[in-house]
C-alpha cells in the first residue's frame, strides 16, 4: 500500500514538472516568435505615404506601349523600381515573375532610368522580362520619392497607394499584399498596433502646430 502511494506521489510530481515545463517552453516560443516576426518593406518616403493618390505620369515602355503610371483602370499597379547593375534587384526578378502569376490583377510595371535604352532592352532579353512592361523614366522615380533601390510601390484598384518601401528580400515584396489585404500601412503597423497609433498622433500634433 505505502508502495502505491508514493509511486501515485511520484507520478503527480512528474505530472507537475512536465507542466511547468510546457509552460515555460511556451513562453519561450512567444519570445522567439517576437524577435523573427516578419519584417515588412522599409518605409522611406519623404514625399508619399499610404493613403496618398498616386501621381498620375505619363510613361513610354521600350516595346513603344504608353500608358499611365497610377492610372489602375480598376486593376493594381506594383511599381518595382530597379537598375541592371543593382544585384539585389536582378534576385528578386525571379519573385515578380511568380506574382505575376499568383496575383492576379495586379499590373507588374518595372521602371528604371540612366543608361541607354539598348542597355535595357538587353537586361530585358537576358532576364527574360520581356512579360512585364519595363519603363525609363527619371520622372517617376522622383515623383515618387525613390532614394534607395530595390524599391516598390503597390498602388490600389483606386488609384491609391496601399503600400510602399525598400524591398530587400521575397518577404519584403510579399509584404507590400499582406499590408494591403489586412489594411494596415505595414506588417509593422499590424504586429505592433499601439505603436503605429502612437506615431500617427505624433504626426497629427506636429502638422497642427506647423498649422
Amino acid at each position: 500500500m505505502e508502495l502505491l502511494t508514493t509511486a501515485v506521489v511520484v507520478l503527480w510530481v512528474l505530472v507537475i514538472a512536465l507542466v511547468v515545463v510546457v509552460i515555460a517552453l511556451a513562453r519561450q516560443v512567444g519570445v522567439l516568435y517576437e524577435r523573427v516576426a516578419p519584417a515588412g518593406a522599409l518605409m522611406i518616403n519623404q514625399q508619399l505615404k499610404v493613403g496618398d493618390a498616386a501621381p498620375r505620369i505619363a510613361i513610354q515602355t521600350l516595346t513603344g506601349n504608353t500608358f499611365e503610371v497610377g492610372d489602375v483602370n480598376g486593376a493594381r499597379q506594383l511599381l518595382f523600381f530597379l537598375t541592371p547593375d543593382c544585384p539585389i534587384c536582378k534576385s528578386l526578378l525571379p519573385v515578380l515573375k511568380t506574382f505575376q502569376r499568383a496575383e492576379k490583377g495586379t499590373h507588374i510595371v518595372l521602371m528604371s532610368d540612366g543608361d541607354t535604352p539598348a542597355e535595357h532592352e538587353t537586361y530585358v532579353q537576358e532576364q527574360e522580362l520581356t512579360q512585364f512592361d519595363y519603363a525609363i523614366s527619371e520622372v517617376v522615380g522622383r515623383s515618387y520619392g525613390v532614394s534607395k533601390l530595390p524599391y516598390a510601390v503597390l498602388i490600389d484598384d483606386r488609384g491609391v497607394i496601399s503600400s510602399l518601401g525598400i524591398v530587400n528580400s521575397r518577404e519584403h515584396l510579399e509584404s507590400l499584399f499582406e499590408a494591403d489585404r489586412l489594411g494596415v500601412a505595414s506588417i509593422q503597423d499590424y504586429l505592433n498596433p499601439e505603436q503605429a497609433e502612437g506615431e500617427q498622433g505624433a504626426l497629427y500634433h506636429n502638422a497642427a502646430d506647423k498649422s
